[in-house]
């Protein structure tokens, strides 16, 4: 057992900061697991606390998140013991957006092997499309190549052909919102961010399986200020939004209707909150039974009914899900075998998942980050597992690339000797 150097992932919420370091234990076993099981990454710190100057995942006040974000990795390295220099952080807010796009290229070589230079340009050539001087491209996702008009080509290298094209998925943002999260990042003493990365990304990456990206699955990650989604179909990701709802609007929905302070709604939501109305009589017994909290007089205490909470929650479940729906819509007509996977803080709301099975008609389950020790069953931290998880994986392919760059100037080399 050997262990790598520790990544860090820097989850920036509505309701929460948090800040997760691991490091990857590597086995020489000779046994072959798949992917999504070979994940082996100890934990060296999980740390958070209460956000303040962040408004449906954005950052509006970039002193008061950054000291926040300072006081996490001072006790983050108090625990692990590392210093924290460079992380991976999330991006949220609405002004999240994919755009399809599309570039072509002609391959360079003379011998019409589509090189890693042709797969660069065609991706560049797909970033050329028109955008308001305010926004800017945080990523581009290939969706499939084009070699010679033939179609669903993965991995082109290597490839002979005289045209390629690319069909891609263009990750946007609004620059001014970007620039406020660099800042209360970097103000925090941290001297670099590997990566920005879109929030239903870094959580698909911790708790969605390669399968159900192959099948096609939708990612429904409900935050405390936004709930964000995605949709993968043939391991690829078809469409990303981010909706200005989360479960902190079910919080004050039963503030104002139960007419009670924030603290108390949200203690009754986590004690007695559902979403989901039983249909046995002793279940519905239990809605008409009467709830009494406590106040400091008998003038601030507060009875109210099971099923009055439930029909609260209800309405405020269905909204987001109806909007989910609509992002759904624009897609046209796809399948979703994988079904609908949620995650995130308001995942943990009781019979969410039945709710969800039955206003949108898919499989539901509750994703978890997976391939952590210890093993993290708060869904909650998806995001900055699944940023921890993104970081791993650049490293790696870093070196694979480094690696192929040495092999080739060994290769020059030798061949200098053949006559």
């Amino acid at each position: 057992m050997a262990k790598t150097d520790i990544v860090t992932g820097l989850d920036i919420g509505s309701g929460t900061i948090k800040l997760v370091s691991g490091f990857k234990r590597l086995s020489f076993s000779q046994t072959s697991i798949p992917k999504e099981e070979e994940e082996n990454i100890e934990i060296s710190s999980k740390v958070k606390e209460t956000a303040f100057g962040v408004r449906r995942g954005i950052v509006v006040d970039a002193n008061k998140v950054s000291q926040i974000i300072a006081y996490l990795v001072e006790k983050s390295q108090e625990d692990s013991g590392k210093q924290i220099k460079e992380v991976l952080a999330n991006v949220g807010g609405s002004h999240i957006f994919s755009r399809n796009c599309h570039g072509l290229v002609s391959v360079s070589r003379a011998d019409q092997k589509i090189s890693e230079e042709d797969i660069e340009r065609a991706l560049q050539a797909a970033q050329t499309f028109s955008l308001p001087s305010n926004k800017e491209i945080l990523d581009i996702l290939p969706k499939e190549f084009i070699v010679d008009g033939e179609g669903g080509v993965k991995d082109p290298l290597g490839m002979q052909g005289v045209r390629l094209e690319v069909d891609a998925a263009a990750i946007v943002g609004f620059s001014p919102y970007l620039k406020n999260s660099n800042q209360a990042i970097l103000d925090a003493g941290i001297s670099r961010i590997i990566s920005l990365v879109p929030n239903p990304l870094a959580s698909a990456r911790a708790v969605l399986t390669p399968r159900e990206k192959e099948l096609g699955v939708l990612i429904l990650d409900i935050g405390a200020g936004t709930t964000s989604l995605a949709v993968f179909k043939e391991g690829n990701l078809m469409h990303l939004a981010i909706l200005p709802i989360g479960s902190a609007h079910i919080t004050n929905d039963i503030a104002v209707c139960l007419k009670t302070d924030i603290d108390t709604a949200e203690k009754i939501k986590l004690q007695f909150g559902s979403c989901f109305q039983e249909k046995n009589n002793k279940k519905k017994a239990r809605k008409k039974e009467q709830i009494k909290i406590k106040g400091e007089s008998p003038e601030e205490s507060l009875t109210f009914s099971l099923k009055t909470l439930s029909q609260i929650i209800e309405a405020r479940i269905e909204e987001i899900l109806g909007e989910a729906q609509k992002e759904l819509k624009k897609l046209g007509k796809i399948e979703l075998p994988g079904g609908v996977v949620l995650t995130g803080g308001g995942a943990k709301m009781p019979k969410l998942k039945d709710f969800c099975k039955r206003h949108l008609k898919l499989p539901s389950r509750i994703g978890a980050p997976k391939g952590f020790s210890p093993q993290i069953d708060d869904p909650s931290f998806s995001t900055a597992c699944g940023l921890v998880l993104e970081g791993f994986d650049s490293a790696e392919e870093e070196s694979s690339s480094r690696l192929k760059g040495i092999w080739s100037q060994v290769k020059k080399f030798f061949r200098g000797f053949i006559p």
